[in-house]
């Protein structure tokens, strides 16, 4: 355990991408990380990801030097890469994705190397025919750095930047292929927000506007198209855990047995704590076994079979190509 916790943090410390404060010994709290078999593509950070069945897609994002449009299908029952048919778009870093209907969803982002720099496209992945198909444009125009989510087969994107921070929000129906604007998110507009979905309901939180991390929190109900504060106070018992969870941007999110988990991300440094929130009960939990990669944010993040997943992601200049299962109730193993 105490040569895990050095070697990991000399790698930090080398890549100014944490601090010693920052390292966990590994033994935190429960549940167990796995790192799994490497993503077979570069090394990248700002890509994105959806599941559809029983695998995850990644693909998009930067080495650094160049904007992919490879993408990747992962099995987790064979631990297994496969790459999938090329995003005929340009490439791009910090574009939204979700699964709708059986279909991947592809979007908006940004890309340096274009006269106009922020993008507004929308795709279709067909994992059957393993094809893509060009659809209407996002109806909020371009951005990047935004947040996206599917409830009922229909898709949401909003909030993001686009020269100026955005708290707006659009639903996408794939059967029309058709873009609505909804009831934009109360509170500050926001970048690099944090979000995941339970039942009917999206949480989203944290991210940052004008070179302030956020700490608000809201639950957005498709079913009514209203907006819930669940934000918690200073004078509250569990103020400092539901801050420590939420004051970051470009963090990972899973879901697992319908309770949200927060994890990575930037806030001051890179982070590795994990957080998970319970929505039957509004309460937010620290007692989760932190990231054991290397800290990181701009990874991708994604849910399957009970578990989930972080994979590539940034650590100042080091992009990442690892990927790692996260168990809650698998007793910590610093073996595996």
């Amino acid at each position: 355990m105490l040569k895990n916790k050095i070697k990991l943090l000399m790698l930090c410390l080398f890549f100014a991408a944490c601090t010693e404060e920052d390292i966990d010994d590994g033994s935190d709290g429960s549940g167990n990380w796995v790192k799994q078999s490497d993503f077979e593509g570069v090394v990248r950070s700002s890509a994105v990801s959806f599941t559809i069945g029983e695998y995850a897609y990644v693909g998009l994002g930067s080495d650094g030097d160049d904007y992919n449009t490879d993408f990747w299908r992962y099995d987790p029952s064979r631990n297994f890469w496969q790459e999938m048919a090329e995003f005929p778009g340009v490439g791009r870093i910090s574009a939204v994705a979700f699964s709708a209907n059986g279909k991947g969803y592809v979007g908006t982002g940004y890309n340096a190397d274009l006269e106009v720099e922020e993008l507004d496209d929308f795709w279709e992945y067909d994992p059957e025919a393993n094809t893509w198909t060009q659809k209407v444009s996002f109806g909020g125009g371009v951005r990047y750095s935004a947040i996206a989510f599917a409830i009922d087969d229909k898709g949401y994107v909003g909030t993001g930047f686009d020269g100026n921070y955005l708290k707006d929000l659009w639903m996408y129906d794939p059967a029309t292929d058709t873009w609505e604007q909804k009831i934009s998110l109360f509170g500050s507009k926001r970048e690099s927000a944090h979000v995941f979905v339970i039942g009917g309901t999206a949480y989203i939180s944290g991210g940052r506007n004008n070179g302030q991390y956020l700490n608000d929190f809201w639950a957005y109900s498709a079913a009514s198209d209203t907006w819930t504060d669940l934000s918690l106070n200073s004078d509250h018992d569990d103020y400092d855990i539901y801050l420590a969870a939420i004051n970051r941007y470009s963090a990972a999110t899973f879901v697992i047995d319908n309770k949200g988990y927060i994890s990575t991300g930037t806030a001051d440094s890179y982070l590795g704590s994990t957080y998970s929130y319970d929505p039957e009960t509004d309460t937010w939990d620290d007692d989760n076994q932190s990231f054991e990669g290397i800290y990181r944010g701009d990874a991708v993040s994604f849910s399957l079979n009970g578990l989930g997943y972080v994979a590539t992601g940034r650590s100042t200049s080091l992009r990442h190509d690892d990927i790692w299962s996260y168990n809650p109730y698998e007793d910590y193993d610093e073996y595996d």
